[in-house]
């Protein structure tokens, strides 16, 4: 079952001035299942940001249609999307988000605080997944004291605690140590056997490895996807590698 839709989305973007016109994305259109796990790749400037940045309804396509569970995104009234962000949507960014003058408890309990749960109801949701991510040592703690690696697990925290319908990452690992990230994307693989739908945008062949689907983005197009089946990390990586090449070396996808 499609739990996501992407319809022909186009974004353009008019220069400030009004004298040029950026073709962002152009007629984009994919799905994405209920419990996939599916990574984003492309070059700088390829739209792979304009696209998660629409998914996460925080920005809004010069046409086509976005459907989460049959929602389309760009009904949802302007005053209802705080709310619709955070009851169907998780986020984990690359700089953690996450706020010094807050306890890491008081940073992952904040999307339960906003939508109006009581302590109790947040703690008894935190206790499972704290032991899951195994963070409960530093709950008490400030983001300045913990490493970049906890910091990261703690915005996981806060992005599964709302137990969202989709997880949305935006290079997760790029602010990581090899093993902090090796980490992560172990923790991404076990969620989302449990069951969590993922999409992470990345520039990080390691990182992309781990997923079930990998797609390519081009000039604001989908290039090319790989489709994981049997493959294992090591085959994943190879493939993936590959087709980077042919992006970036302007060729023609021909497997």
């Amino acid at each position: 079952m499609a739990l996501l839709k992407v319809k022909n989305i186009k974004k353009i973007y008019t220069t400030r001035l009004g004298g040029n016109k950026v073709t962002a994305l152009n007629n984009v259109s994919f799905s994405v299942e209920k419990g996939e796990y599916v990574a984003i790749m492309g070059e700088s400037g390829s739209g792979k940001t304009t696209l998660l940045n629409i998914l996460a309804s925080i920005d809004k396509p010069t046409s086509g249609e976005v459907f989460l569970e049959n929602k389309e995104l760009s009904k949802i009234k302007q005053g209802e999307l705080a709310a619709f962000r955070r009851d169907n949507l998780g986020f984990v960014f690359q700089d953690f988000n996450l706020l010094d003058t807050f306890s890491i408890q008081d940073n992952i309990f904040l999307p339960l605080v906003l939508a109006g749960k009581s302590y109790n109801e947040m703690n008894e949701k935190l206790k499972p997944l704290a032991k899951k991510l195994g963070i409960e040592d530093i709950l008490k703690k400030y983001p300045y004291e913990v490493s970049g690696g906890q910091k990261q697990r703690a915005a996981v925290a806060r992005a599964l605690i709302t137990y969202p319908k989709l997880v949305l990452a935006d290079e997760p690992t790029g602010a990581l140590d090899s093993k902090s990230a090796s980490k992560l994307l172990e923790l991404f693989s076990d969620i989302n056997k449990e069951g969590q739908t993922i999409l992470m945008v990345t520039h990080s062949i390691q990182a992309a490895s781990h997923a079930s689907r990998v797609m390519f983005i081009k000039d604001g197009c989908i290039f090319n996807q790989i489709y994981r089946g049997n493959s294992s990390k090591k085959e994943m990586y190879k493939k993936i590698s590959h087709t980077m090449t042919i992006l970036q070396t302007g060729g023609d996808y021909d497997e």
